[in-house]
Order: structure tokens, then sequence, then C-alpha cells
């Protein structure tokens, strides 16, 4: 008998995996599901770079297997785009290195840094990577509280409250999914002083920063997080190029070169069109950002009143493309009121406990949906 190793006892299948089945099988016997639950974003990449894929696709060395460490152009483009949005000055040959999406930048960083045993700072809400990822390296989560008083930063007093002796590394998310509370550069300087006095390695996860969000804030602006840090970037969500898997790894050059063992051992190389479409891409100026912004914008007015249909209470100063909602007391289980909604209304959204149990009672509600169809989620409220 062949038997699952232990590690696939430790995790299950990602909750979105599972509950997408459900919703497409409905979708497939006729039924009229709004799906508001992921964030996968529906408007189109620019045309220059989708331009820019097509045009690469004749290149000689297009289909050929690609350098572990990207096309040096990609390097240099990374860091141009951190200068010019975050003022970090970055070495495109030894502090740069772009990822098959940043979902599997976690995976190389555990695998790089952890042991079996190791523990791991995990933020609860927090997106569910970082737990899964963790208990598949046989590390061992931690996990550190966040709240809606504290607007979703960790306190520190209560960090350092905890026994630290085996912990490794730590994760944040700023902007933060899944409340979309941001952060400062003052505050994240005393998660870079904490870290460092531990001895803990602290990685940013920072995918939603130009989604409605003023203050574009890097976890390396401070020069002090090269000697501890490490911040995970995507074009996921800024550029709408969630498919194409493009993600970066920002850091020093000592770190970048631990994380280069492991991801040379697991792919081969990121496909040559879509590094010239990341390129393009990460070239585009800022009224790229302002214009998708402005879609985002009118969409959340709109997820606001729907959010208020459901007697939920919310910040409108969140970033990023969700709205984190707090259900009414009366409602113990956010994953029943998911499930009663879907099957009331055909309206899916994303329970909160999935984030941890400091989710439960909220609700997040994706913005990655046309106008016209969060319209009609609102009209199926209103009847």
């Amino acid at each position: 008998m062949i038997i699952n190793s232990n590690r696939t006892k430790e995790v299950q299948e990602y909750y979105f995996s599972r509950k997408l089945k459900e919703v497409t099988k409905l979708i497939e016997n006729g039924e009229p599901i709004i799906n508001m639950g992921i964030g996968s974003p529906d408007i189109f990449p620019s045309q220059s770079v989708i331009k820019a894929l097509e045009k690469s696709l004749s290149d000689p060395n297009a289909h050929k297997y690609q350098s572990y460490i990207g096309l040096t152009e990609l390097r240099k483009s990374i860091s141009k785009f951190y200068m010019k949005f975050f003022s970090v000055k970055l070495n495109p040959k030894n502090e740069v290195l772009p990822l098959i999406g940043s979902k599997e930048g976690i995976m190389h960083i555990s695998l790089a840094f952890l042991n079996p045993g190791d523990k791991v700072l995990i933020p609860n809400p927090g997106y569910p990577t970082y737990l899964s990822v963790t208990k598949l390296v046989e590390a061992d989560p931690l996990f550190y509280h966040l709240n809606e008083k504290n607007e979703w930063f960790p306190n520190i007093s209560d960090l350092e409250k905890l026994d630290l002796s085996k912990v490794k590394l730590m994760w944040i998310n700023y902007p933060h999914m899944p409340s979309g509370s941001t952060v400062t550069k003052p505050k994240l300087e005393k998660l870079i002083s904490f870290t460092k006095k531990h001895k803990i390695m602290l990685i940013n996860d920072n995918p939603y920063s130009f989604i409605l969000n003023n203050e574009l804030v890097s976890l390396m602006s401070n020069k002090e997080s090269f000697d501890n840090c490490l911040e995970l970037n995507s074009l996921s969500k800024s550029f709408n190029l969630a498919g194409w898997r493009v993600g970066m790894l920002i850091g020093s050059e000592k770190f970048i070169s631990s994380v280069m063992k492991i991801k040379s051992n697991i792919d081969s190389g990121m496909f040559y069109g879509i590094q010239k479409g990341a390129i393009e891409a990460l070239n585009l100026d800022k009224s790229w950002f302002e214009s998708i912004n402005k879609i985002y914008s009118e969409r959340r007015k709109l997820v606001w009143k729907l959010a208020e249909l459901m007697n939920c209470s919310f910040s409108k100063k969140s970033a990023g493309m969700f709205v984190w909602a707090r259900l009414p007391k009366k409602i113990k289980n956010s994953k029943d009121y998911v499930d009663a909604l879907l099957k009331d209304k055909k309206i899916f959204i994303a329970p909160g406990s999935i984030f941890g149990s400091n989710g439960e009672g909220y609700i997040r509600i994706s913005l990655c949906v046309s106008k016209d169809d969060i319209v009609r989620a609102i009209k199926r409220f209103e009847l």
C-alpha cells in the first residue's frame, strides 16, 4: 500500500479550490451565480503589455530554457520600478529575483531558511498560504493576533511576551489581506527593530500597494532592513496579470542567493514572452494605476452599499481590492452565512474565518467583479 506523506495530513485543499468547484458546478447547472469571492482581476492588462508578449513570440530565444534569475532587462526594470515608486535602491544583479508568482516565493523562502521544528510568526487573520507552507516544510506556526482595534497591526508588547526562542521567520502583509489596513514607515521600523533584536527574518508580502492606496510603503525603504528582511511583490493585482504568474523577491545578495539555491532546483526559468510583457508593465507610468483605480473606486462605492444592505460595518480607509466587513453580532458563523448567501441570493463571497480565527465574524467581498454584476447583487437584497 502506498501511503501519503505525513505533510499531506497537515494541510487541506485550499478553501477557494474546493469552494470554486461548487460554484462552477452551480453555474454549469444554470444558476445565476455572482462570484465576489476571489481577487482575480477581471480588467484587461494594458494593451502594450499584451503586444509586448505577442511580439516576443517570434524572437529566436523565445522558446528556449530561460535563466533562473530572469532576463537582465527584467531585473533592471524591477529595480527601476522600486526606485520610482518606493525610493528603494536595488542592485539588479544580486538584490532582485524574479519569481513565477509570489506564491512560489513563500515556499522558496520557507525551504531556504526553515528546518523542521523551527517556528514561524504568522498573522491571524492572514493569507492562508503562510500557514500551509509552514506546515509543508515541517516548521511550527506561532500565530500573532491582529484586530480591528489596533488597525490590524501587531502589538509588539504582546509579541515580546511570546516564547521566541525557536522563531526563525515572521510574515507580514501590508496593505493587509484580508482587512485592507495600511502601514506607515514608523510602524515598520518598530517591527524591524523587534525582529533584529530576536534574530528573526521579517518578510513583507506586498502585492496590493497600488490598488486604492495613496501611500506607497516598502519594508525595504529602511536601509537597515537589508540586514534581516525580504519583500515579495507581484504583478498579479497591480497590472492585472494574475494568470501570467509574475512576482519578485527583493533583499540582500546573501538572502537572495540562498533562495536561488532552492528556486534553481525547482523550476527552469520563466517563459520569455511573459518576461517581456512584465518588462513593459513595469515601465508603465502612474496613469495606468489611475485608470484602474478609477474603476475600482466606482465598484467599491457600490460594494459599500451592498455591505450596508447586509447590515455589515466596515472601514472606508482600507486599501486593496476587497471590502472587509464585520457581520451583525447575531451571526456567529461566517461560513454558514456565506453558504446561506450562495443558496438564497446566488452570491458567493469569502468567509472571514478562512483567514484565521480572528477573521470569524467578518466577510470579504472582492472588487474584481463588473459594475453591472455588483448592481445585480444589490438588487437581490433590495427585492
